[in-house]
């Protein structure tokens, strides 16, 4: 056996040792599975994934069928600055645990199932082969956190997809409160001004629509400011995906 295999095989012998003393568990809950970053058949079924019919702009679920063309009446009374918006489930508690511990428990593994749920929600992007684009932290939170867990998310979506990340493209230059606990209005003024265009935006994305990332939909207040800067750079209002979207009339949790 040459060194490289045996190197290979003391590694898969570590790894199941491991699984013996520390079991992987649900990524919600904790219970034991089988296999890492997943979720138990109790916390899978506890998540609502989003599917037609839906709005075509918001991607609100409807709960009855409105005919082709209809769209919600929140997209109808505030239309946004971004053409389409799909999420693969709404936000709920099992979501919540996954987009926390995504987020604040240092486990970018997670991204990887969540992004897996996205890929499908999104498929109705792909055809246009967009730039992803995540949307980004202040430097200052993102060497507090480690990384940036809409970066994560793009990440694995372009490995999925075969797409394109540009982590560049947008900057945040001015650092903002965390939107938690922020009401709605609050959380627009929070990041208003907080983002800047790359310079040679233009040319980076050679033609190519924008695709924005990012974990939870909650307000919106930060993908609009996102795609309001995108706008006055002259270029076209992006799509959105994320993992969880807050459903419409909901409380805000996050």
């Amino acid at each position: 056996m040459t060194l490289a295999r045996l190197g290979r095989a003391l590694g898969r012998l570590g790894i199941f040792a491991l699984d013996q003393l520390y079991p992987p568990g649900c990524a919600a809950c904790n219970a034991p599975l089988s296999a890492e970053d997943g979720l138990c058949a109790s916390c899978f079924a506890a998540l609502r994934p989003i599917s037609a019919p839906l709005c075509p702009v918001l991607g609100i679920p409807f709960d009855v069928d409105p005919g082709p063309g209809a769209v919600s009446a929140e997209a109808s009374a505030a239309p946004p600055p971004f053409a389409r918006l799909r999420a693969a489930v709404a936000y709920g508690p099992v979501a919540g645990a996954l987009v926390g511990r995504l987020k604040y428990g240092d486990r970018p593994e997670l991204a990887r199932f969540c992004v897996r749920m996205m890929a499908a929600a999104g498929r109705e992007f792909w055809d246009a082969a967009p730039v992803l684009v995540p949307v980004p932290l202040h430097a200052s939170r993102q060497r507090l956190r480690r990384y940036n867990q809409a970066m994560l998310l793009a990440r694995e979506l372009g490995r999925l997809t075969g797409l394109r990340v540009d982590p560049h493209l947008v900057r945040r230059h001015r650092r903002t409160r965390q939107q938690v606990g922020l009401s709605g209005e609050g959380r627009l003024r929070n990041v208003r001004g907080a983002f800047s265009l790359h310079p040679r935006a233009l040319e980076r994305l050679g033609g190519r629509p924008v695709l924005l990332v990012d974990d939870v939909y909650t307000t919106g207040a930060t993908v609009k400011a996102v795609a309001r800067v995108l706008g006055r750079g002259g270029i076209a209002a992006p799509d959105v995906l994320t993992f969880a979207r807050v459903v419409i009339g909901e409380d805000l949790p996050i």
